[in-house]
């Protein structure tokens, strides 16, 4: 069956999980290959099978090869730790999942595998590449470009949103959550690839360290009951990987090409994944 096919019999299924951003009202018809909401705005799936839902233009600071370094650093299990935290984190039973800032889709199709592909999970991100390339996964998830300040998705709709190092918008995602369901969203901890920073960034230096309580604190405010659990292990990066380490991330914006080239001509061998898993739940209504 070709992508796109899959996803409308995806969208088919699960009709109710969308709104349209243009009238906020949930769509309630699937026509061919596009959803259709009751006062006729409609979108239509790529030939990938994906849904674009902005209303306007954004471009994304993540260009194709920084998210093709992610993936090939992903896929050889660079956030595993992570991935794993949010799959044990979940109920047994199947999830309906949100994945907020997807990326390029590999720590979502990760925990599906995990949990047998039983959950039905959207991820989405601003970024069109990146979606693009989510796309090629053998994974169960339905793709989407859409906006974290205006998700495109019904009150009420999921189990479950993971978060990992996206922004956060509070409002929304207490809005799309079902009452009883819960938010898990990975923040960096200072030591976050901290042998990376440290090339990059001479010491003293304003991007030399890193400090997270402001976004804690934040969390904290809107979800006082949350719960807290540090996730911190080593990643042995080969030498043909290390190369893809030193873009993958925003941090290597601040890298002239000249510091790049000296990081990657004498490589280490491991790097430290350093952080804090926070797990809300909204209150049961």
């Amino acid at each position: 069956m070709k992508k796109i096919d899959e996803a409308a019999a995806f969208l088919t299924a699960n009709t109710g999980l969308f709104r349209c951003p243009v009238c906020l009202t949930p769509y309630d018809a699937v026509d061919g290959h596009s959803l259709v909401c009751p006062n006729g705005h409609r979108v239509d799936l790529s030939k990938k099978g994906t849904l674009y839902f902005m209303q306007r233009s954004v471009a994304s600071e993540y260009d194709n090869d920084m998210l093709a370094a992610r993936r090939r650093l992903l896929q050889a299990g660079l956030f595993a730790g992570i991935t794993q935290e949010f799959a044990v984190n979940m109920p047994a039973d199947p999830q309906t999942i949100l994945d907020v800032g997807c990326g390029e889709g590999t720590p979502l199709a990760d925990v599906l595998a995990q949990r047998g592909q039983r959950d039905t999970a959207i991820g989405f991100d601003l970024s069109k590449a990146g979606i693009n390339l989510g796309t090629q996964l053998a994974s169960s998830a339905f793709f989407c470009v859409a906006d974290l300040a205006k998700m495109p998705f019904s009150d009420g709709a999921f189990t479950t949103i993971l978060d990992l190092f996206s922004p956060s918008a509070y409002q929304e995602f207490n809005r799309v959550l079902a009452p009883g369901g819960q938010l898990l969203k990975v923040i960096p901890n200072s030591d976050y690839l901290i042998e990376l920073r440290h090339s990059i960034f001479p010491a003293g230096s304003a991007h030399a360290t890193y400090d997270n309580g402001k976004v804690l604190r934040l969390f904290e405010q809107h979800y006082p009951n949350a719960t807290t659990k540090r996730i911190r292990y080593q990643f042995p990066v080969s030498t043909a990987l290390f190369s893809d380490l030193t873009v993958m991330t925003p941090m290597h914006w601040g890298a002239t090409p000249e510091r790049l080239a000296a990081i990657q001509a004498n490589p280490f061998d491991r790097i430290t994944v350093d952080v804090t898993l926070l797990i809300a739940q909204k209150t049961a209504e």
